[in-house]
């Protein structure tokens, strides 16, 4: 049985970036949105080996220090060519500075030193597992993708993470080239196009209702 989710939630992520995209998400549905961070909860250790099993660690980590219901993401990129690389890892592979400018050149030398200098041997895709945990220990949770591949310098400077090298497919700009609302802004302003709105998409139908 589902559950819905109603008053206050707690968005446990210590990521500005991501802070930003859930809030937004979350806008429409009138819900009281307070960060693991704003609280000073502490961030578990994510000894999970799926992106689903980190998004669980992290929203019950949260409930369980809050009393409330917790709302956690756990993304990455994912590369074809480079066997599902940097995947879980893709936090870490930019370092205790989150440098992504630098991760991002890791994968394109990577990518080079196996020759991969086409488009079609650099396909790639982001995840989003997002979960939702309640203080009694009930979880929704729900996984969704985008497809794309990866280009070669960065391009844009908007969004955050590994975005600026990544361009979805049908389109002719990064996500680093598109704005919030084209990247994740929900029908009508916008396509749901990312990872983490295709997700959210699937969650609001289950756990969320527009106010």
């Amino acid at each position: 049985m589902h559950r819905r989710i109603t008053g206050k939630l707690v968005i446990a992520t210590h990521n500005p970036g991501k802070l930003v995209e859930m809030r937004e998400l979350l806008a429409p549905y009138g819900i009281e949105a307070v960060s693991a961070g704003e609280l000073d909860l502490d961030e578990p250790e994510e000894t999970g080996e799926t992106f689903q099993a980190n998004a669980r660690i992290k929203a019950v980590a949260a409930a369980k220090a809050a009393k409330l219901p917790a709302f956690a993401d756990d993304s990455g990129l994912a590369v074809d060519a480079l066997e599902g690389a940097p995947g879980i890892y893709s936090a870490r592979w930019a370092g205790p500075s989150k440098d992504f400018t630098a991760a991002m050149t890791q994968i394109e030398r990577l990518l080079q030193e196996r020759g991969a200098a086409t488009p079609d041997k650099r396909t790639a895709h982001f995840v989003s597992a997002l979960c939702v945990a309640w203080p009694d220990d009930h979880v929704e949770e729900v996984e969704a993708i985008v497809e794309g591949t990866l280009v070669w310098p960065p391009r844009g400077s908007a969004g955050f993470g590994y975005d600026p090298a990544f361009l979805p497919d049908g389109h002719t700009r990064t996500f680093g080239e598109m704005t919030s609302i084209e990247k994740h802004g929900l029908p009508p302003l916008g396509l749901g196009l990312s990872h983490r709105a295709r997700a959210f998409v699937k969650l609001a139908e289950i756990c969320l209702e527009p106010r």
